[in-house]
């Protein structure tokens, strides 16, 4: 079966192992097998055997192992995409990092800021470039507009970049600090990305929970991120809205005001050609598959070229940073103010 699959794909593919597939890793597969090019699944484990022989059912050529050190040591898997509980993240990085193979990582890269940066060392001490974060909307093109227009001027001055993250609910256990690493998280990569400057500190803000908030859960929650220019960045996160799955940002320039996730093109406002015109998809999927689709495709053809980080991708230190700033966010949640953002010098 899998030399059909390489007679049928081509020796040259770059041969992908997948760690954790459940909904996220399954999607992953389903990806790579049916519109990534140059790539193909070779090897898969979940914690549950019975979801990773049914999802490499569904690959070519694909087949199931028992652990996930198993999947980064065969020799038939030349990268690694990470899809597990952010728990688990670090270790299996680190472990493709000291196998020499590229890793997808998805987000978190890590659930401390110690964690992330054990990976940034990690990487360093292997000479090498294998750490890939799966902030995915780097790569959406509403994103990449947005960014266009506020590095040639179009916005002006920016001085404020407020977030909208809404989803119709959770999956049982999600926490406030899963609000913070795993929801949120990508509103704290987005300041890095649109405004290149790191946050020096984070305030997270309470409001009255709404009805649909399981104990354990502040929903919905406020973030205050303050960068080092002063700039001001909210990030309004509801979980549970019980009516679909929505992520807007706004950035407010001194020459216009722009506002991207309306369901339809990059909205500008408060200039002389302002322009408007939505839906709500049921989940993250829908909104932002052709950003996975593209983040992926830029991987595979990183490894390929030799480079194994597309230039668009986070990085680990990105990853590092994320953390640095999730943990000042989750501090702030018992504290009540500001905290500051403590980092390490960059190896």
């Amino acid at each position: 079966m899998a030399e059909a699959a390489e007679e049928l794909t081509g020796p040259t593919d770059v041969r992908v192992g997948v760690i954790g597939v459940g909904q996220m890793g399954a999607d992953h597969v389903e990806r790579i097998t049916r519109r990534i090019k140059g790539a193909r699944v070779t090897v898969v484990n979940d914690y549950s055997a019975e979801t990773a022989q049914k999802v490499a059912a569904g690959a070519p050529g694909a087949r199931a192992v028992g652990s996930p050190e198993e999947v980064i040591s065969a020799d038939d898997v030349d990268a690694v995409i990470i899809a597990t509980p952010g728990s688990f993240h670090k270790d299996q990085t680190i472990a493709c990092i000291r196998a020499s193979k590229p890793v997808l990582c998805e987000k978190p890269l890590a659930m401390s800021p110690e964690d992330a940066y054990a990976v940034v060392e990690a990487e360093r001490d292997s000479g090498g470039t294998y750490v890939s974060v799966g902030f995915m909307r780097r790569f959406d093109r509403e994103y990449a507009e947005l960014k266009d227009a506020m590095e040639a001027g179009e916005l002006g001055e920016v001085s404020v970049i407020n977030c909208k993250h809404r989803n119709a609910h959770t999956l049982p256990g999600f926490v406030d600090s899963m609000m913070v690493y795993d929801s949120a998280v990508h509103e704290v990569d987005a300041i890095s990305y649109f405004l290149d400057e790191p946050v020096t500190e984070v305030q997270t803000v309470l409001p009255l929970p709404g009805p649909r908030a399981p104990e354990g859960q502040h929903d919905p929650m406020i973030f205050i991120f303050r960068t080092a220019s002063g700039r001001i960045v909210t990030d309004e996160l509801y979980v549970n809205t019980a009516s679909g799955y929505e992520v807007r940002t706004e950035v407010l320039g001194s020459k216009g005001i722009a506002t991207i996730g309306m369901g339809v093109q990059r909205v500008t406002t408060h200039r002389p050609d302002g322009t408007w015109d939505g839906s709500l998809p049921g989940d993250f999927r829908p909104r932002f598959v052709d950003a996975y689709d593209a983040q992926v495709q830029a991987w595979v053809a990183a490894i390929s070229d030799g480079s194994n980080v597309d230039e668009r991708s986070a990085t680990a230190w990105d990853g590092y940073l994320a953390a640095a700033t999730c943990a000042a966010a989750e501090e702030s949640l018992s504290a009540g103010r500001f905290v500051p953002v403590t980092t390490r010098e960059r190896p």
